[in-house]
């Protein structure tokens, strides 16, 4: 299974959840546009002649993203225009390479598929955690850490704790890492003889959120990032419960065979690091504390390989 993690419209009150649930939903298949080259990013043209003849023809690069993600990947007040600490990073990237960013929006699970088999997408942003499944379809280039969070309504009404959860309702986003960790909770309960945990999965992280906040579901699981700012955006209606786990690195998605593109990319990364503008575009969205100093092409995850399993955040 290929699994994510994942606003600024996240439900203030509950007739605000649900209106977000709505917009979203509405707002699902349409291609959006991010907001072009990141100011102050000028092209590093020595990075910019290792970009693929394909890809720089038209001057621009399709990106594949589940814009439900805020912080990191959502769409704005018009509905159409991705915005998120995701698209302010990769929109510097892709100026030092001397493109524009453009974000159509996609489905999490459908993402990967549209850049290594399809190649309706010619790079995949969207929290995706790295590991060894996706390192085995795919390059990916390290950009950001992230672990894996709980969340429950202000007071933890359901009593909640994230290893006493057997019989309590979970929501989750679909194929995120996040359901291979509460199935395997949910396990631990029905091997023990206790109830097993309810699961619930949303095709976007916004439903999830709106499900905890009406009280439809007691707790949810999501990135760390995903979790901070949906308490923040709705105004200590919702807490986090223990402490981040299992952190590893989101990364960009790159079709397999364009390993020298690849490299590039990471390049541009580590030009925006150095510069400070990796830097201001974390700290515009609050998410400083899983900045990198030093992006990776497909990292080893601590001796893993490709084809093992492996458990982290989205």
């Amino acid at each position: 299974m290929f699994l994510p993690t994942r606003g600024k419209g996240l439900a203030l009150t509950l007739a605000a959840a649900a209106a977000v649930t709505l917009s979203m939903a509405a707002c699902a298949g349409k291609s959006g546009t991010g907001p072009g080259n990141a100011p102050n990013t000028t092209v590093d043209q020595a990075l910019a002649d290792r970009v693929p003849a394909a890809i720089k023809a038209d001057g621009k690069i399709l990106v594949g993203s589940d814009t439900t993600y805020a912080p990191s990947e959502f769409l704005g007040p018009d509905g159409k225009t991705a915005e998120g600490f995701d698209v302010d990073v990769f929109n510097a990237v892709a100026a030092k390479l001397g493109l524009k960013a453009e974000f159509r929006t996609a489905t999490f699970g459908d993402i990967i598929p549209g850049v290594a088999d399809s190649g309706k997408y010619e790079i995949g942003v969207s929290s995706f955690t790295v590991n060894p499944e996706r390192l085995a379809r795919a390059n990916m280039v390290t950009y950001y850490s992230a672990g894996t969070h709980w969340l429950t309504k202000k007071g933890n009404p359901g009593g909640i704790k994230p290893d006493e959860a057997c019989g309590k309702k979970v929501a989750v986003q679909k194929d995120t890492v996040q359901v291979d960790d509460i199935t395997a909770r949910s396990k631990k309960c029905t091997d023990a003889g206790r109830t097993a945990i309810t699961i619930d999965p949303y095709p976007a992280q916004s439903d999830a959120t709106a499900a905890v906040v009406s009280g439809k579901d007691d707790a949810m699981l999501a990135d760390s990032p995903v979790i901070a700012y949906a308490v923040k955006q709705t105004n200590g209606q919702l807490e986090t419960l223990g402490k981040i786990y299992d952190s590893a690195p989101y990364g960009y998605v790159i079709k397999k065979d364009q390993t020298a593109f690849a490299e590039a990319v990471r390049d541009a990364l580590k030009a925006i690091i150095a510069d400070g503008t990796y830097k201001k575009a974390l700290e515009k969205w609050g998410v400083e504390a899983g900045a990198l100093s030093t992006p990776e092409l497909n990292p080893s995850l601590g001796g893993a390989t490709p084809g093992a399993s492996a458990s982290a955040s989205s």
